[in-house]
């Protein structure tokens, strides 16, 4: 087997968008997937498919960090995975027998990421203000274990099938969802378990669509060499950003995006 070959404008690409995953920690799903498919052209399900296994990769890195500072709720990220892992899977049968690589499928993968860009731009603009909302009615409320904990598999479930179709949704919609059903819980902790239950669900995400054929090795390494300097040193930038700015400014293009998906 040859090394993948490595194209230096998806290397850029992947600085680009690793920077900006650093910077606001924003899943590079919500940005890569959607830059492979409108600027390069390539097929969404070859676009999903590299991608998940792209974040695999660099989720990897970023729970290896939450770890070992302690920010990762490992029950939280174990129930999102008892719902999600299963969804994956059934996901990934029903692609494999309605055809990956169909015209069909590939317009229904794009109508469905662009819909997961406009909701993902909604939970980024509304983040705060639901977070809050989250918090004020949970210190007046009793602790309700049972449901907390069948809401967060439902959860899983939800996210695995949104990620194994158009690789979104790990992040900015899972984090949001989480601050909701764990308001007293620390937003750090919140993201780091976050992170952590990404790496299961797409490694395996990925290694069904590779199993499926709709993997571009050269595509993922190019993307990688690039996007892992991107996000050190977006990471490295992100205490100085003005976070509410670039939450909003990357909202909107999330939206610009998502439209001309659904439309296009």
């Amino acid at each position: 087997m040859s090394f993948p070959h490595i194209d230096l404008l998806y290397s850029a690409s992947g600085l680009a968008v690793g920077f900006l995953v650093g910077l606001t920690g924003v899943g590079g799903g919500s940005l890569m997937t959607p830059l492979l498919v409108l600027l390069f052209g390539i097929h969404p399900a070859t676009a999903v498919g590299t991608d998940l296994l792209y974040a695999a990769a660099t989720k990897t890195a970023g729970t290896l960090v939450h770890g070992i500072k302690g920010s990762v709720d490992w029950r939280i990220t174990g129930r999102l995975a008892l719902g999600s892992v299963p969804a994956a899977a059934v996901t990934l049968v029903l692609l494999n027998r309605y055809g990956l690589h169909a015209p069909g499928t590939a317009r229904l993968i794009q109508m469905i990421l662009g819909s997961a860009l406009l909701i993902t731009a909604v939970s980024l603009v509304f983040r705060p203000q639901l977070a809050r909302l989250a918090y004020n009615k949970g210190r007046n409320r009793p602790d309700n274990p049972q449901r907390t904990v069948l809401w967060t598999v439902l959860t899983g479930a939800i996210l695995g099938t949104l990620v194994s179709i158009t690789s979104v949704g790990a992040g900015a919609i899972g984090v949001t969802v989480l601050l909701l059903l764990y308001p007293r819980l620390a937003t750090a902790r919140i993201v780091g378990s976050d992170i952590a239950h990404a790496v299961p669900l797409t490694l395996i995400a990925g290694t069904g669509h590779w199993l499926l054929g709709s993997v571009d090795w050269s595509l993922l390494v190019s993307l990688l060499v690039g996007s892992l300097p991107g996000i050190v040193l977006g990471s490295m930038l992100s205490a100085k950003a003005p976070e509410a700015l670039l939450r909003n400014l990357l909202a909107a293009t999330l939206v610009l995006v998502g439209i001309k998906l659904v439309l296009s």
